[in-house]
């Protein structure tokens, strides 16, 4: 199977129709990440054989949580990962800006380096996100990242975004129970759990409504 194969193969799992403009980006993220991660450890390397199915599909999922939502910021972008995907896809849509934030300076490398060589309508901020989320991004359609921290830490990081409308999109694992429940000790928020199609026992948690508790 070639690559664009792959990429139709993998958008289709998602249930995510791409243009073959989109497919040739997506193979070409993806033989980007094997060449740099060797040196800049951007995935677990155990995870690249399973490539498409671990991560891009895992990615690509979340575009049918928000499809008409235009700006996106993903917090710990790491290796681009959904953050670069998602660009792959918006980046024939007009006016779609993704935002990512790492502060890890060869991770961003990376991000600046592949976002240039796929064309894609991303900002990459090498800078910590509490100096990010909120100084210098206030508004935002979707707020998402992946494998980064638990649920009540990432309403706290975004929540400058969140209370201003942006949806929260954060794939998550079979703890998601005991996080929601954490999470719930420290904020209000009307969440909505999706299965993901990648994990029977992931979840993706969407919320909004997000406010921080007083009582």
């Amino acid at each position: 199977m070639t690559a664009l194969d792959k990429a139709y193969s993998a958008a289709e799992r998602a249930g995510v129709p791409v243009s073959r403009e989109t497919a040739e980006r997506l193979a070409l993220y993806v033989d980007l990440l094997k060449r740099w991660n060797p040196v800049k450890n951007l995935v677990s390397p155990h995870t690249l054989g399973e490539v498409w199915d671990r991560h891009i599909v895992d990615s690509l999922q979340l575009l049918r949580l928000a499809p008409d939502a235009k700006t996106w910021v993903d917090m710990g972008s790491g290796g681009g990962l959904p953050a670069l995907v998602i660009a792959a896809c918006l980046a024939d849509t007009p006016g779609a800006q993704i935002h990512c934030i790492e502060s890890k300076l060869g991770k961003a490398a990376f991000l600046q380096e592949a976002s240039r060589q796929m064309r894609l309508p991303v900002k990459v901020w090498a800078r910590r996100i509490e100096d990010v989320v909120g100084p210098e991004l206030r508004q935002a359609d979707v707020v998402t990242a992946r494998a980064l921290a638990p649920l009540a830490k990432l309403l706290e990081l975004a929540n400058p975004l969140l209370k201003t409308g942006a949806l929260g999109i954060f794939p998550k694992g079979q703890d998601v129970a005991s996080e929601l429940t954490e999470a719930a000790r420290y904020w209000t928020f009307d969440p909505r759990s999706v299965p993901s199609v990648t994990d029977l026992k992931g979840r993706i948690i969407v919320v909004q409504g997000v406010d921080r508790r007083t009582d």
